[in-house]
């Protein structure tokens, strides 16, 4: 592998070791005047995980390469210094998602199999390069948290303990392998001396965090049967993120499902919520929707907010999530206490002899 790999996949072994043999140490890496760029890309990399669920910026020659690996370590100090769940999650999902478009776009079999071999996957490709065999503990081990059916080992064909499946099947294997492994990198101890050099940074990092969990703001359409209003906030911003194009995490997209269901959404409904996700498919997301609500005879409850938490998709404990442990207690109290309002301004009106103005306000 060389530089343009390492930069592309920057949690690789090779990528490590080149950082460390690097004449550039950390400390001037963060506090250097030369290197103020690539502690500025490292921030928008940070950035555009938070706010697109992806990083946009394609390496395709060495120097761009060299400063974009650079800018990685900056990337993950940031990270680590707001210490927050959420962005570590996001953070993970978005370098692991650039990396399984590089991955699935390799025509050399070659690297295809060291790069897969760096993340503990031994395959072999096929003489066309479209297809590799790899044993099924490699295949369950990756595949687990991926809950199309698809990914059921029962629906592939196993011979002696191997299987074979497609190279964009592998790449996304090895997506879920970048995820796990840059998540449990974070966060990481970081030196006082270091956090004031990138204080700046950090800050602007959080300002977008912070603007992240206070706008609420989607599409009421299609929510008649429901209260949209009354929706807490994690509920509220990933239904923000669907309608702007950004894919959820499989831990999201089931408390969000099943959030949904348990206020008594039509299923219809939440997969049309979901059709404006990249990788919507109809199919898939109707068997989720039904599984989710009992159609295997077991009906999901929404998480509770600790497993929110822990899961990286409470945004922030929002003043109205004080003393709330849960999703749906949260919609129940605020819808009680907008129906309590609206009672309110039924009965004042009377008292007030027809004394209308400013009730409402």
């Amino acid at each position: 592998m060389d530089i343009i790999d390492f930069a592309n996949i920057p949690c690789t072994i090779g990528a490590l070791e080149y950082l460390r043999n690097s004449d550039i140490g950390s400390n001037d890496l963060c506090t250097h005047v030369a290197f103020g760029s690539i502690r500025t890309t490292g921030k928008e990399r940070v950035l555009e995980a938070l706010q697109d669920g992806a990083i946009k910026y394609r390496r395709g020659n060495k120097p761009a390469s060299e400063k974009e690996l650079l800018a990685y370590p900056i990337a993950r100090i940031i990270v680590s210094c707001i210490n927050n769940n959420s962005l570590t999650k996001r953070y993970a999902l978005a370098v692991a998602k650039s990396s399984y478009e590089y991955i699935k776009e390799l025509k050399s079999a070659v690297l295809l199999k060291e790069l897969a071999a760096d993340f503990g996957i031994n395959i072999t490709p096929d003489a066309r390069n479209v297809n590799v065999a790899m044993h099924f503990t490699d295949y369950i081990h990756h595949a687990r948290v991926l809950h199309e059916p698809k990914w059921k080992l029962l629906n592939r064909t196993v011979q002696q303990g191997m299987l074979t499946i497609s190279k964009n099947d592998l790449a996304r294997l090895m997506e879920e392998a970048v995820r796990k492994k840059v998540e449990s990198g974070l966060p990481h101890e970081v030196p006082q001396d270091i956090r004031e050099a990138l204080k700046p940074y950090i800050n602007e990092v959080q300002e977008a965090i912070n603007a992240r969990a206070s706008k609420q703001d989607f599409s009421r359409d299609g929510f008649s049967e429901v209260v949209p209003d009354c929706f807490p906030p994690c509920i509220s911003s990933a239904i923000a993120d669907v309608q702007a194009n950004v894919n959820l995490s499989h831990t999201m997209r089931f408390a969000m499902t099943s959030f949904l269901l348990n206020i008594g959404m039509k299923p219809e409904k939440i997969t049309e919520i979901f059709r404006a996700s990249p990788d919507f498919r109809e199919q898939d997301t109707n068997y989720q929707i039904s599984h989710i609500s009992g159609a295997s005879g077991t009906t999901y409850t929404c998480p509770s907010c600790a497993t929110m938490g822990t899961n990286g998709n409470c945004p922030c404990k929002a003043p109205a999530c004080k003393k709330i442990e849960h999703p749906l207690v949260y919609y129940r109290r605020k819808v009680w206490i907008e129906n309590k309002k609206q009672a309110t301004r039924k009965i004042e009106p009377q008292k007030g002899g027809g004394q209308v103005d400013g009730i409402a306000n």
